[in-house]
């Protein structure tokens, strides 16, 4: 999905040629064709520009067709839609950024064009003193926002919430009866990295973090907003203390979240998963329906929905607890024999 106007200031447009020669590029398509804003390959629209960094050859829906231009590898320069522009560079997502810079400013915190009143605050919402409710942000009935809170540019908070002290929160969609504990940090940038010139490089963020009603959100802990598309915590859904949620992410409905848990990027969690403290997940794994995870397990592969799984890495429950039988009866004979 395009970056949200929310969120971010748009400096385009910007003919194609301007991104080639700013981000060295090699254009392949109409100079003149025009850019205004940055999304993901396979979700672009008119006059939105992508990039693709696969191995392989790009799948027949990897890049929309209805992208302006595409930033790709000599390799697969050929590979784009009819009518989409290749932009042919070696450091595809790299210069993706670059040219995004140019089209898109985030809106921070202290992105004010001149100096404002926040009016979108409802009468009967409690606003403390020292919070800071950024331009554009609304605060719904009866919400409570705590001292030095920070609610960001365009941030939108609904009814009978509960922000806690010295929370921080951009680049998100709030529900109604959610809370959010002290020093929690929702909607700041994953943990994207790619490829520059002089080495690794932060990769820029510009999707959102959708918070359903009814939600909980543990003291200390992070919700990461997504890369393009959205982070996505379900209704109902409870977090404990200490938690990372990553960049793109979905969590369902009524899951469950112990203490220290961290779920890595593009990670789908099902309704009513159960996850035990200091479970970590890794990147795009699926987790189905009603399952359960034990206590310090590592995922590193899909979970069926309505099993229980446990151990590193993790594997259904009675594998688990079988293996660490096996091992506490060999241990025991090998302590009998010395």
């Amino acid at each position: 999905m395009p970056a949200d106007s929310r969120f971010f200031r748009f400096l385009g447009p910007l003919s194609l040629g301007e991104l080639a020669t700013a981000t060295g590029a090699e254009l392949r398509g109409d100079a003149d064709a025009v850019a205004t804003n940055v999304a993901a390959a396979a979700r672009a629209r008119g006059g939105e520009v992508c990039y693709y960094e696969g191995k392989k050859r790009p799948a027949a829906d990897a890049i929309s067709a209805e992208a302006a231009a595409c930033f790709v590898r000599e390799e697969f320069a050929d590979a784009m839609p009819d009518g989409v522009a290749a932009l042919v560079t070696p450091l595809p997502r790299y210069a993706h950024a670059v040219a995004a810079r140019r089209l898109i400013q985030f809106r921070d915190w202290g992105d004010v064009v001149e100096p404002h009143e926040a009016t979108n605050i409802h009468p009967s919402a409690r606003i403390a003193p020292t919070a800071h409710i950024g331009e554009g942000a609304a605060i719904g009935d009866r919400s409570i926002i705590a001292p030095n809170a920070v609610i960001g540019p365009g941030v939108q908070i609904g009814r009978d919430c509960v922000i806690g002290a010295n929370v921080s929160i951009q680049c998100a969609l709030i529900g109604n009866n959610v809370k959010i504990y002290s020093g929690a940090r929702i909607g700041e940038a994953g943990f994207g990295v790619m490829p520059g010139p002089g080495g690794a490089e932060d990769a820029p963020q510009f999707g959102r973090v959708i918070m359903q009603d009814g939600v909980t959100i543990g003291a200390n802990s992070c919700v990461d907003r997504g890369a393009f598309d959205d982070t996505i915590i379900g209704e109902n859904t409870k977090i404990d203390n200490l938690c990372q949620i990553a960049h793109n992410v979905v969590l369902g409905r009524n899951v469950l979240m112990a203490s220290f848990g961290g779920i890595s990027g593009t990670v789908t969690v099902g309704d009513g998963v159960q996850l035990g403290g200091r479970v970590g997940i890794a990147d795009h794994v699926v987790v189905g329906e009603g399952a359960q995870i034990a206590a310090s397990a590592g995922v590193f592969r899909e979970i069926p929905a309505g099993e229980t799984w446990g151990g590193t890495p993790a594997r259904p429950v009675r594998d688990w607890m079988r293996e660490i039988a096996w091992v506490q009866k060999q241990t025991s004979r090998e302590r009998r024999k010395s």
